[in-house]
Order: structure tokens, then C-alpha cells, then sequence
């Protein structure tokens, strides 16, 4: 269960940033693709035009939740339990694509959002069992590119297609279309005190700033975090740095985090963010913060050398260890 968004600052810089939240710890590492790459997906082999970098794996083969590619095409995948329906197999002359494939398949081959448009009409999502869980997973898709153009991919059966996402926000079920009507049932929220009627005789006190989002959800189901980050996302300043804006969307992200514990489901085990991903889309920079070392942000930049000369992927290893900057060591040491 994850919730994800975009993000345009001041200088018109596009970024993607997400939450992942899963119960099993997928491991996660910052890994780059190489261009020109043969995946052997679970449902047959597909091959990449384009290097990328993100949240991967090397398992049997590599596999991908989250990532920007050269052309600064971000893509985030999100669980989408009892509404996502897949082929069981493709149509001939189609490309088969199991779920757990397909965040590898469009950084490697879409070089815009509309570019994807015109390529998933050749395309199917098949059910396939993505190795490292054990199960079919349930996905739909956030793709976003620096025009701040943002849509979904809703594998609902049927063929393949975007849908326009004009919030730039992503949860979990129900569908984008049920997320967008039930954001009006808290249309009347600000970020503005509201003045308070009398009543009577008796004038109430004012209870101070923060009046006009009473009533913002603050549980953590898919859909209170859909209508909290909407409402986070319209109303804080909007900064003009890359480092200002990485800087508010951690502070925004902070407010959808699940800690160890809060979130159980059905096994026992508990749902958790176990890293959370900011993809400069204009930089071409991917940054990673993980659950054992908030607030660190470690980044690998895109950079054309590493395009041009890096032929094998590359897992880049991450720092666990929560960091404490002392400001008296020489008081501790003694």
C-alpha cells in the first residue's frame, strides 16, 4: 500500500515522489539499467531502449517498482488489490508483460507520457507470479514526465490506456475516478482559520489556526491518504530549489509515513513504509530514503557518461544506519 505524487516548483522543475508500503521488506536498492538491455521477464523477454535508474532488484532478472529513465519519464507502481484484472495470456502479436515487469518495460521504452499512449495498444498485462512474493500482484501505475503531463495505468481488463490524473496524486483502491469524486466530499477544507458561529447568546472562543482542515482525515487507508496529500500538495508554499522541493516533499510524504506497528492486515503482519523515492524529472536524479535512516536522501544522478559507458546493471549500496550529527563530540568523547 503505497501513495505517491507530483510535484512542479517555482522554476518549473517536475518531480515524482512516493511512499512504498508493503509488509514483506523487499530489500531495495538503488540500481541502475543500462540501455539496450534483454530482460527475461516472467512472462517472456523484453528488451529496453532507453537506461534508467530506481528502485530495483537483481533477482532471476531485474525487476523494478519505481524509477526515472534519460528521458526524465517517472513511474511509480502501487498495489491495487480487488480491482486490478489482467489477460491470461496475450493476444498474438502482442507483447506480454507480467504486473511486476512493467515499471522495467515503460522506463526502458517510453521516452514521454503520450509516447506510452501510443505504445500499450501492442501491449498486455498477463497474470504471472512475481517471484520475490510469491503471489500475482495487484498494480496500477503513475507515470509522469517533465511537462508535468501525469496519468494512471488502471489494468481493469480489456485493453490498455491511460487516464488522465489532474491532481498528480496516486493511492491505492479503489480506482482514480472513485479517488477524484470522493475528494469533493472535502472540497470545503482550507488552510485558513474559519470563524466560528454564535450560538445564541454565547460567542465560542476561537480554538486558533489549523480550523479550516478540521475534519482532514488522518487515518491510513488508501483513501484518507489520497484526500490528505491533495490537500498538503494545494496548499503549501510552493519552493524554487530542487534541494527546497525534495525538502517539502519529505515533509509532505511525512504526513502519509506508516511506522511498524500502526497498519496490521489480516496475517499479523503489519504494513510499513519501507522507502520512500524522489525522481527529479528535469535532473534525472533518483533519491532514496529508506525506514531505517530517514531524513538522509541518497541519490544517484543519470548522469551521459553513465549512459554511455555503463553496459551491465549496477546496484548501488545503501546506508542503514541512522545518522546523528553531534554538535559537541568533543564533550562526548571525554
Amino acid at each position: 500500500m503505497c501513495t505517491s505524487l507530483t510535484y512542479t516548483n517555482k522554476n518549473g522543475g517536475h518531480f515524482l515522489a512516493r511512499t512504498m508500503d508493503f509488509n514483506i521488506d523487499f530489500g531495495a536498492r538503488v540500481m541502475l539499467m543500462p540501455r539496450n538491455r534483454t530482460v527475461q521477464g516472467d512472462a517472456g523477454d523484453f528488451t529496453t531502449k532507453y537506461g534508467f535508474v530506481g528502485a530495483g532488484r537483481q533477482l532471476a532478472h531485474e525487476m523494478f517498482t519505481d524509477g526515472v529513465n534519460e528521458y526524465g519519464v517517472g513511474v511509480a507502481t502501487l498495489y491495487f488489490p480487488d480491482h486490478a484484472v489482467y489477460q491470461q495470456k496475450a493476444d498474438a502479436g502482442k507483447l506480454a508483460l507480467a504486473p511486476a515487469d512493467v515499471v522495467a518495460w515503460i522506463l526502458g521504452n517510453a521516452n514521454s507520457v503520450a509516447d506510452l499512449q501510443a505504445q500499450l495498444k501492442n501491449v498486455q498485462i498477463v497474470s504471472r507470479t512475481a517471484e520475490f512474493i510469491g503471489v500475482i500482484p495487484p498494480l496500477h501505475f503513475i507515470i509522469s514526465d517533465p511537462t508535468g503531463k501525469t496519468a494512471v495505468l488502471e489494468p481493469t481488463g480489456g485493453d490498455l490506456h491511460l487516464t488522465d490524473d489532474p491532481v498528480g496524486v496516486m493511492t491505492n483502491s479503489p480506482d482514480l475516478h472513485w479517488h477524484l469524486q470522493n475528494i469533493s466530499t472535502y472540497g470545503m477544507l482550507t488552510n485558513v482559520e474559519q470563524p466560528l458561529q454564535q450560538y445564541g447568546n454565547y460567542q465560542p472562543e476561537t480554538q486558533g489556526p489549523g480550523t479550516g482542515a478540521i475534519g482532514l482525515p488522518g487515518d491510513y487507508t488508501s483513501i484518507s491518504r489520497f484526500v490528505r496529500t491533495n490537500f498538503l500538495k494545494h496548499y503549501t508554499d510552493v519552493p524554487e530549489t530542487t534541494a527546497e522541493t525534495l525538502n517539502l516533499l519529505q515533509f509532505i510524504l511525512n504526513s502519509v509515513t506508516i511506522p511498524k506497528g500502526v497498519k496490521k492486515i489480516s496475517s499479523g503482519q503489519s504494513d510499513y513504509t519501507e522507502y520512500r523515492s524522489y525522481m527529479d524529472l528535469d535532473g534525472l536524479t533518483y533519491s532514496m530514503e529508506l525506514y531505517e535512516n530517514p531524513g538522509e536522501l541518497q541519490q544517484v544522478a543519470l548522469t551521459a557518461d553513465l549512459l554511455n559507458s555503463v553496459t551491465q546493471p549496477v546496484e548501488y549500496p545503501l546506508n542503514h544506519q541512522p545518522r546523528v550529527h553531534v554538535l559537541n563530540p568533543e564533550q562526548v568523547a571525554k
